[in-house]
């Protein structure tokens, strides 16, 4: 009867521990991107998985693939397995209830989370004390645009200027409604750099399009893709041509994704191919691609955003977890805002030279 009550009582233990996510099979690190198609978070990712791999901490990848459902689910699959952290790209930056709800889940099991890139409100990383974000300050990239734009054409602006007409017509890509990063780079690059004509004797930019109040075309599925922007840029070439003396005088993007891909229809239509006519195209994230194209001479410029940076940083706070220290141990380093558990890594021009 005892060898059988043994048998019996392993038998439960097993089932236990496979319910509960038990037995070491689980990553202690779950990571969540809101889409591996994006080429700065493909860079983050790649950075990160390097990260964690030199501190020796085990981890799990995940691709949301744009969608927050998705992303719930597994964020609830993580949590059910017995993951010891929880790093949160959240997909749906437009409300606070995707990313409340998450750490609302991992309070109840006692999980730190880690929210990092799309930024998440100062509430939720305020109502868990295992919680902190990782991620940019969203206007300071919408500045240094302006400002790198602003400068660039007080210095070309004859050249820019390819109708002579004193003013120079800009389109811009929008990544995303709603989203904290898109609204202030749409924001400040045009504001910022508009200032820095005014205060240099020349005229303010003006959308190509006058019927346009927005100011702006949004990637209308929220992704910052190249697709979004080569199919708005290739339609815009088809009426607005220098022949028609109305063309598009220079293309500003969110990220260096919409970038390439308005410079992908340039280049069909005959500009930007490294030498001839160049549209000037600035974007943001300074991605390998957005760089080697900033070399060739087919892209102007575009903000650093620093992904190896952001890496080392959130790997820091994993290994924080790992080695049962406070999540915000040791991030005196970094710059942190006042009153809340968020670390900023900071952004820098990137022209080239």
């Amino acid at each position: 009867m005892k060898k059988i009550s043994l048998t019996l009582s392993i038998l439960l233990c097993f089932t236990l521990l496979s319910a509960c996510g038990g037995g070491g099979d689980e990553a202690s690190a779950s990571v969540f991107y809101y889409t591996y198609s994006d080429p700065y978070i493909s860079t983050v990712r790649s950075a990160l998985d390097r990260e964690l791999d030199s501190s020796g901490i085990t981890y799990q990848d995940y691709d949301s693939n744009g969608s927050q459902t998705t992303q719930s689910e597994q964020v609830q699959t993580a949590i059910t397995k017995g993951t010891g952290l929880l790093v949160v790209n959240i997909v749906e930056t437009g409300s606070d209830d995707a990313a409340m709800k998450i750490v609302a889940e991992a309070r109840a099991e006692d999980i730190p989370v880690v929210f990092f890139n799309r930024e998440v409100s100062d509430n939720i990383v305020a109502s868990y004390e295992k919680c902190a974000f990782v991620g940019t300050d969203a206007a300071e990239a919408g500045h240094m645009q302006g400002e790198m734009i602003g400068k660039y054409l007080l210095e070309n602006f004859d050249t820019v200027d390819l109708n002579g007409d004193g003013k120079i017509s800009y389109v811009l890509f929008k990544g995303q409604d709603g989203n904290a990063e898109a609204e202030y780079r749409t924001r400040y690059a045009v504001e910022d750099a508009n200032k820095i004509l005014r205060d240099g004797g020349k005229s303010e930019l003006v959308f190509y399009n006058s019927s346009n109040r927005d100011g702006y075309l949004v990637d209308k599925n929220g992704t910052w893709s190249a697709s979004a922007a080569n199919e708005y840029m290739t339609t815009i070439l088809t009426e607005y041509t220098e022949n028609n003396n109305n063309m598009v005088e220079m293309v500003i993007c969110n990220n260096d994704g919409m970038a390439e891909g308005a410079i992908t229809a340039l280049n069909t239509a005959g500009y930007n191919r490294g030498s001839g006519k160049t549209i000037p195209v600035f974007g943001v994230d300074a991605t390998e691609a957005a760089v080697e194209l900033i070399r060739a001479g087919k892209m102007t410029g575009t903000i650093k955003q620093d992904a190896e940076g952001m890496a080392k940083a959130i790997a820091h706070l994993a290994d924080n977890v790992k080695n049962g220290r406070d999540l915000m141990d040791g991030t005196e380093i970094y710059t942190i805002d006042k009153n809340v558990s968020k670390i900023r890594i900071h952004y820098d021009i990137y022209t080239g030279k």
